[in-house]
């Protein structure tokens, strides 16, 4: 049977989160300094300096971290409610073997993932990384200003005699 207390909790929790985000907000702009510098009030995006054209090209690895806390994000959406009816899937109904198994599984295979990623080198951010980051930008920002300069047609790449 429905009953609305049943949900008080779950109200409380939002109303928590709520003051404590407008409190800390509040709070900020209470206590905190007002000084605007040109630093400050620069706009940031993704890591980069804004200096150029909205329209520049950004290496790959920005897009490839999204993506994979995106991935594990989906691994704590489906261990948490897993963890939470394990014991209950083990004490009523006898499966605790398999959905033990088959939760290992999945696991396994984000882990596989995670050590992919790792030899690819997505988490290296170093000098090595930075530079070829930065000619994979140049490579293809030619690559564009020879398509312009040919009219939009594709420019291929010259052959060896």
């Amino acid at each position: 049977m429905f009953n609305l207390s049943d949900y008080l909790p779950i109200a409380l929790m939002f109303l928590v989160a709520v003051g404590f985000a407008a409190g800390n907000v509040l709070l900020s702009q209470l206590v905190g300094q007002h000084k605007a510098t040109r630093t400050k009030t620069m706009p940031y995006e993704c890591g980069k300096d804004p200096v150029g054209s909205a329209r520049e090209r950004f290496s790959v690895k920005f897009y490839l971290v999204a993506m994979i806390f995106i991935l594990f994000d989906i691994e704590l959406i489906f261990l948490l409610p897993w963890a939470v009816v394990f014991r209950d899937f083990v004490t009523r109904h006898g499966l605790g073997l398999l959905i033990y198994v088959e939760m290992m599984t999945f696991v396994v295979m984000l882990l596989v993932g995670y050590v992919y990623v790792l030899k690819k080198g997505l988490f290296e951010w170093g000098d090595r990384a930075r530079r070829e980051a930065e000619a994979e930008a140049r490579a293809l920002k030619l690559k564009e200003s020879r398509e312009r300069a040919t009219g939009g047609a594709p420019v291929l790449p010259a052959r060896a005699a």
